[in-house]
């Protein structure tokens, strides 16, 4: 029988014996120690000769009790793992858990899980085993085919026999409980006995980084990368064009390049990290508008107005050779950017920021007429721009193209392509519309919602710096525009979220300090994007100890 927290007391022939275990250990796992050996009751052959040798009745010693039998070991059922973000489902079970030993290894089952395998035995400081066979003390990775109506990136974690298997549809899977077994593994030491199912709730959860208006150096981003990718976020979006400045290298229109700039050779490095980290890296060049670093060495493209004024940013999308120059520049980092995913820009385009965009720009309107017939607007112009932009890029294999919401016009007659996804970040444009507009059309959402996503440096224009404590309290991905959520009809639109770093006042922050701001705001956003649950399970104060501990 049991006598409070840890305390067995077991009948013998003869008196009683009391035994203890340490209070503190709260491993957790299948019932391994609650059928300890029964046989280790039964008292050995020596004990059964003393017996049967023992004095007769009459004598005055006697007789030896036989030895109590060994208490089996109970262990607490376990408790969910801490995590950032939260495991959406743990099964708890009774028994040790499992430790990190320098003694065990990480294996695989197959090569193509090589890098995920050999990446978390370096970070547990463990041996990576190949496809060895798995023993007590090893973790083993593998890939289930069967589990794939959960998603593939779903994974299950089991910790059972004083081992560890990470079984998921795809390699994404696997690798994202890795994270989890490595935090687990930090926060407490132990990773809890029992099995966890978990997926995310949205598929696109995303940073995006302003590297035009400031320079990051490559070392920097790579850093960025690895937190990403240790938090399960699966994009990175490099917004590398502006009026500021062109931050990659080009071979196509090297004279459009700013002095600091990543080289392709970094951008390779970068991308082959985020790779291995299962993160798509996004690229932007944004365009009608945002081209001033491009319009610099190419002014003749640069549009003008009635009274032939400049307009900063803005290209002359009336001229051949604007297209021309987008296309080239398009083409030749379709090479350097693998993946489905390309960001097309297409906001805050001045000439359709003013009362009457034809008579400002009796150019744009001439060329729209030109292409679209009488009462083609200028907003019609632009939106084949668009149009033709993501045509560009889908010859070079691109599914997945997306375009900011200010890029959609209301009084355009000409629709924009349908499988351009939008990325809504504002509702204040002029002729702006609310997020149900798009929608309610059908088309496919990513959240930029400037109100809780958006890290501009200066806080120019009322924009605050995010808080993690105010995206995690408030904000859902069904949160688009302003603090009021969409209907949840909608929910399977919004294809998930994006945090986005903005360099307006460039030197108002350094790089460290960006960091540093956007730590926790990471945190929260990924964990709304994960878990589906409008609260989460901790609280804010104890959201922000966990962040803590696991560094």
């Amino acid at each position: 029988m049991l006598l409070g927290a840890g305390v067995l007391v077991a009948a013998g022939a003869v008196g009683v014996s009391v035994a203890f275990w340490p209070a503190g250990d709260a491993g957790s796992g299948t019932d391994l120690g609650a059928t300890a050996a029964s046989s280790d009751a039964t008292p050995s052959s020596e004990a059964a000769g003393a017996a049967s040798s023992a004095p007769s009745a009459g004598s005055r010693t006697p007789a030896p009790a036989p030895p109590s039998p060994s208490p089996a070991r109970v262990y607490p059922l376990s408790k969910t793992p801490r995590t950032i973000p939260a495991v959406r489902e743990h099964v708890p079970a009774r028994g040790p858990g499992w430790r990190p030993a320098s003694t065990a290894r990480v294996v695989v089952t197959g090569g193509g899980l090589a890098d995920e395998g050999e990446l978390l035995a370096g970070e547990l400081r463990m041996a990576y085993g190949g496809t060895a066979a798995p023993r007590a003390g090893d973790v083993q990775l593998t890939l289930a085919p069967g589990q794939a109506a959960k998603g593939p990136e779903s994974y299950t974690l089991t910790v059972s026999n004083r081992r560890v298997t990470i079984a998921a549809p795809a390699e994404a899977g696997v690798f994202y409980g890795t994270r989890t077994l490595k935090q687990e593994v930090a926060a407490g030491g132990t990773a809890s006995e029992g099995v966890v199912r978990d997926r995310p709730a949205k598929q696109r959860r995303g940073l995006s980084l302003d590297t035009a208006r400031k320079h990051f150096p490559a070392s920097w981003i790579e850093d960025r990368i690895r937190e990403l990718g240790d938090l399960k976020f699966n994009e990175l979006d490099l917004h590398f064009s502006d009026d500021q400045g062109f931050r990659i290298a080009s071979d196509t229109h090297p004279e459009i390049v700013s002095r600091d700039h990543l080289t392709k050779a970094e951008v390779r490095r970068i991308v082959a990290l985020a790779a291995s980290r299962h993160i798509t890296v996004v690229p932007e060049i944004d365009s009608p508008g945002h081209l001033g670093a491009v319009l610099a060495a190419h002014p003749e493209l640069q549009l003008t107005n009635a009274q032939g004024t400049p307009v900063r940013g803005a290209l002359d999308i009336s001229k051949p050779g604007a297209a021309k120059i987008i296309d080239d520049l398009l083409g030749e980092y379709a090479d350097l950017f693998p993946g489905a995913s390309w960001h097309l820009g297409g906001d805050e385009y001045r000439a359709l920021a003013v009362a009457n965009p034809a008579v400002s720009y009796p150019q744009l309107a001439a060329a729209a007429t030109a292409r679209y017939g009488a009462g083609a607007r200028v907003s019609d112009l632009a939106t084949g721009w668009l149009n033709d932009r993501a045509a560009t890029v889908r010859a070079h294999g691109r599914t997945a193209v997306r375009a900011w919401n200010d890029g959609f016009y209301l009084s355009s007659s000409v629709q924009p392509d349908k499988n351009i996804q939008v990325a809504y970040w504002t509702g204040k444009e002029i002729g702006a519309r609310q997020p149900a507009g798009y929608l309610s059309a059908g088309r496919k959402v990513v959240n930029y919602n400037d109100e809780y996503l958006y890290y501009v440096l200066g806080q120019p224009n009322q924009f605050f710096y995010p808080t993690g404590e105010r995206i995690y309290k408030q904000w859902t991905p069904r949160v688009l525009r302003g603090t009021t959520a969409v209907s949840s009809a909608y929910d399977n639109q919004i294809l998930g979220g994006v945090f986005a770093v903005w360099c307006d006042l460039s030197n108002a922050q350094t790089q460290k300090q960006v960091a540093a701001g956007i730590r926790m705001p990471l945190r929260a956003t990924v964990q709304k994007l994960w878990d589906p649950r409008v609260q989460p399970s901790l609280s804010w104060t104890d959201f922000k100890k966990l962040a803590n501990r696991l560094g």
